[in-house]
């Protein structure tokens, strides 16, 4: 592996690549698996990528391609999965911890399509990189993020 393919594909988006697998990885073991999964798959493809989209979202379709197919070939989902060991940043306290624990515990009780504009909206993608992404309308997009934020608020609030 070069370290320029390294560097450009994987380390620049190193953050995404490892919220995404999040969303679709039951524990810290099926994460690092994921993960590995995906720089594989970059590897396989980066000669493939022609520059008609920014490498951050070609990076994020390959992401979320390897996530969905390795999800549907485990074909379980656990609603809650602990987060101990999924590499926080230093300087995030233990109720934020908690925070998020509980918001993945529900984006992954969400449809497949809605936790990929979720996670999406998450990774702070504009409407437009969205829908370009997933193959939506700009408008749709708009209608399902602020229809999928009322869902998690009312999951996450009881």
């Amino acid at each position: 592996m070069s370290k320029a393919f390294f560097k450009t594909f994987v380390q620049q988006n190193i953050d995404m690549i490892q919220h995404i697998c999040r969303a679709y990885a039951r524990d810290a073991e099926e994460l690092k698996d994921f993960v590995q999964e995906v720089t594989i798959q970059l590897w396989r493809s980066h000669s493939k990528f022609e520059n008609r989209s920014k490498v951050s979202t070609w990076v994020y379709r390959v992401t979320l391609n390897v996530c969905l197919s390795m999800a549907k070939k485990n074909k379980r989902m656990v609603e809650s999965v602990p987060l101990d060991n999924l590499n926080f940043k230093e300087d995030i306290d233990e109720a934020e911890k908690e925070q998020i624990e509980l918001l993945y515990s529900n984006i992954r009780k969400l449809r497949e399509g809605d936790r990929a504009v979720v996670l999406l909206y998450l990774e702070d993608k504009s409407y437009k990189e969205i829908a370009e992404i997933l193959g939506m309308t700009v408008s749709n997009v708009g209608v399902k993020v602020n229809r999928l934020k009322n869902q998690l608020k009312s999951m996450i609030n009881g």
